[in-house]
């Protein structure tokens, strides 16, 4: 049961973020919430011991007081920060999350390189009739960070303790 839900929940969160930014420009407080507390029940449950809890916690903790700040100064969508927390907690000090936030990092910056190259095409005009990719084409719409951070963690999930404790559970 426990495997189950590590591999759904963190799976659903992230396609969850990407498509509903992409459609609607937001990301829910409830699927960071749903993040995080997931993790905080789950971990302890699969054994992994509280120091290694408590280093997972400080991670979210810090990429949270990071993407505050960077909210606080119009850097970055309150959504796409509290994401990047609440993944931060899964992903743990180390290199699943600096996997994490360098994999964000390409894929957003390849997003938006894609995303105004298409607002200056004509298919743009065609586009922002269509309800999915309306704000793709919207010259005043931002960018919807959470479509490359849900793809970002994806792409690390399977390097994360949870995921490798529930492949050794599985193959056992």
């Amino acid at each position: 049961m426990i495997e189950a839900a590590i591999l759904v929940i963190f799976p659903f969160c992230m396609v969850h973020a990407a498509l509903s930014d992409a459609v609607s420009m937001t990301i829910a407080n409830r699927l960071s919430l749903l993040l995080g507390g997931a993790f905080l029940v789950l971990a302890p449950l699969t054994g992994m011991e509280w120091t290694t809890y408590a280093w997972h916690i400080a991670a979210g903790m810090a990429v949270l007081l990071v993407t505050f700040g960077l909210f606080a100064v119009g850097g970055m969508g309150g959504g796409d920060a509290k994401l990047l927390s609440a993944t931060a907690l899964w992903m743990g000090f180390g290199l699943p999350l600096l996997s994490y936030l360098v994999y964000g990092a390409m894929l957003g910056g390849l997003l938006t390189l894609a995303i105004l190259a298409f607002r200056s095409s004509p298919a743009s005009w065609y586009a922002g009739r269509n309800m999915f990719l309306r704000h793709f084409a919207d010259q005043k719409a931002g960018i919807p960070y959470g479509v490359a951070l849900g793809a970002a963690g994806m792409l690390v999930f399977p390097q994360t303790a949870l995921f490798v404790w529930v492949m050794e559970r599985l193959t056992q």
